[in-house]
């Protein structure tokens, strides 16, 4: 076949497409309307979670399974957006990762609304200027984000969805490599950058600034200075990127809590967070957590924080398979409450990305 014929079946493909897509958006629009009706939020994790899973199941390639999520997930968005005027608030400025993990989740119809802090971002859904927020919660090399963690201790937010975004750091700025002089980036990006750094940049001046994106800015005023930021910040400051893919880790990923105001329905494949305070004695956090055990639940993470509410006292933070309407979970829960001061199920959400 031709490359003219190649071309002409590809537009008939096309006009199908344009077809179809448009008779899928007159179906979802009229879900939505049932859903305004019947009190139901417009955007469903569950139903995204299960979606891209059934289109992976059906790809036979050649396009990539990961290609063809980001093709439904920007379908997804702008059949939202026709829906309903949705806003979403993240940890900014924009361009950072966290914008980044936001488009990833959302889409790139719906409308993105950058935020100083982390406590800003929960303070925007709280008081409904926002129908949902994205705050980083921790990351593969460095850590948790104890900021977020802390502010679920007076929020009654629930986490509906989660992001797992792979961090790709790069060097960007107006010069070459071996002019640069100053670097600048956040603390963070250095500490997952310092191997690179060490043996690439070991003399240049490194300024840390409150984002990358910030770092960018300023690196663009500069010709003798680079930023470590993302590609996106690099397309956003008009900087050429010096060097791609500076971490350390190949497998640096951070992940991002999605806020809302109720918890998603179960898919079968959920995760469950809870925090708990507990009395300090002997063995407490071992009974404790024996009701997971108990229950042969898989707990995945556990993490601690000063309560500051009292000297030495904690709050625990536990990510446990399944979702909190299962039986298992739910007896588990319960039977954790039973032995805790205070408890709270900070949400049940899709597991994966």
């Amino acid at each position: 076949m031709s490359i003219n014929k190649h071309r002409d079946a590809i537009d008939k493909i096309d006009e199908k497409i344009v077809h179809l897509l448009n008779r899928r958006t007159h179906h979802v629009l009229e879900i939505g309307k049932a859903k305004v009706e019947s009190g139901e939020e417009i955007y469903a994790p569950h139903r995204e979670s299960d979606l891209l899973r059934r289109i992976r199941k059906l790809n036979d390639g050649p396009i990539a399974d990961e290609s063809l999520s980001a093709i439904y997930r920007e379908v997804m968005s702008s059949a939202l957006a026709l829906q309903k005027t949705l806003t979403i608030a993240y940890l900014g400025p924009e361009a950072t990762f966290t914008h980044q993990a936001a488009i990833r989740r959302f889409g790139s119809s719906l409308i993105y609304s950058p935020q100083k802090t982390i406590a800003d971002v929960f303070s925007e859904v709280g008081r409904n200027h926002a129908e949902y927020g994205v705050v980083p919660v921790e990351n593969s090399t460095e850590g948790v984000v104890t900021h977020t963690l802390d502010m679920f201790t007076d929020s009654d937010l629930k986490i509906v969805a989660q992001v797992l975004l792979p961090i790709q750091h790069f060097l960007i700025g107006r010069s070459k490599l071996k002019e640069v002089k100053k670097l600048y980036s956040h603390p963070q990006a250095f500490a997952q950058c310092r191997g690179w750094l060490r043996e690439n940049l070991p003399s240049a001046e490194y300024i840390e600034s409150s984002s990358t994106t910030r770092a960018a800015e300023l690196a663009a005023k500069d010709k003798k200075a680079a930023a470590i930021a993302s590609e996106l910040a690099a397309e956003r400051c008009k900087l050429r990127v010096l060097e791609p893919s500076i971490q350390d880790s190949s497998t640096n990923t951070t992940r991002f809590l999605v806020l809302g105001r109720k918890c998603s329905p179960s898919t079968g494949n959920d995760r469950t967070s809870i925090m708990f305070s507990l009395a300090d004695k002997v063995g407490a956090l071992h009974q404790a957590l024996s009701a997971i055990r108990d229950h042969k639940l898989n707990m995945t993470k556990i993490e601690s924080r000063p309560s500051r509410r009292k000297a030495w006292e904690y709050f625990f933070y536990v990510d446990i398979e399944g979702h909190n309407e299962d039986s298992k979970v739910a007896k588990a829960i319960q039977k954790l409450g039973d032995q805790c001061n205070f408890i709270k199920i900070l949400g049940s959400y899709p597991d994966g990305d």
